[in-house]
This record gives structure tokens, C-alpha cells and sequence, in this order.
């Protein structure tokens, strides 16, 4: 299948699915929560949902909840999108925000001196 595809479809799970984890009634799942990523195998067979948790010690209990609701989003998917296999939904936390941000830090405490241009000869 091809790339440009399989990527549609990853947009198109992860609007759905954004839009029926707003829907669940689970305490478990109410945490703020994004959907950063997801990946769906060629086949259309699985699909990992890469999910960012911003309360780090609730993060166990929120991927718990979202596989205990799995069926849910997987009929959701299925009934709005028209695939011939709606994937098995694997959810997986992600942390890319967290390095991203302690990246950004070490970045900011870095001492490093501004270059003036007009010394270096440059015209």
C-alpha cells in the first residue's frame, strides 16, 4: 500500500480518535491527554497510537483506561472511516514532548556569545 496513503489514514485515525476520547466516560481517560502520533501497519491489521499524558503519574492508569475502551474506539474508527480492516488500536506513551522540552532547556542555559556580522568581513 502505498505511503501516501497509509499517512492519510494515520491523520484520519488520529482525528477520529481525538474526537471519541472526548466522548468516554472513564475517569481513567478524563486526564489531559494528545494523541502525538500514529502508526498503522501496511496491512491495516494494527495501528499504535502514540499518546502524550501531561500528569506523568497518571499516565499507567490513562493507557489502561484507553485499552480498556479499545473496543469502543475501534468501532468508532470502523464505522467512520470505510477501510476494509479497521485496525487493532495499541496504545503507547509517548514521551518526544518531555524530550522536547528538556532539550529546550538545556538549550536555554547554554552561555553562548552573539557573533556581530559586520566583524567577520562578511559584506
Amino acid at each position: 500500500m502505498s505511503q501516501s496513503r497509509i499517512g492519510r489514514i494515520n491523520e484520519e485515525i488520529m482525528r477520529e480518535l481525538s474526537t471519541a476520547i472526548r466522548g468516554l466516560k472513564d475517569p481513567r481517560v478524563q486526564q489531559m491527554l494528545s494523541i502525538t502520533a500514529v502508526d498503522t501497519a501496511s496491512d491495516l491489521r494494527t495501528a499504535k497510537v502514540y499518546v502524550s499524558v501531561f500528569d506523568k503519574e497518571k499516565s499507567r492508569e490513562v493507557l489502561k483506561g484507553l485499552k480498556s475502551a479499545g473496543g469502543y474506539l475501534r468501532r468508532h474508527i470502523g464505522s467512520a472511516l470505510q477501510l476494509r480492516y479497521t485496525p487493532e488500536l495499541i496504545f503507547i506513551e509517548d514521551h518526544s514532548i518531555e524530550h522536547g522540552t528538556r532539550i529546550f532547556d538545556i538549550l536555554a542555559t547554554l552561555d553562548i556569545p552573539e557573533e556581530d556580522h559586520d566583524e567577520q568581513g562578511n559584506d
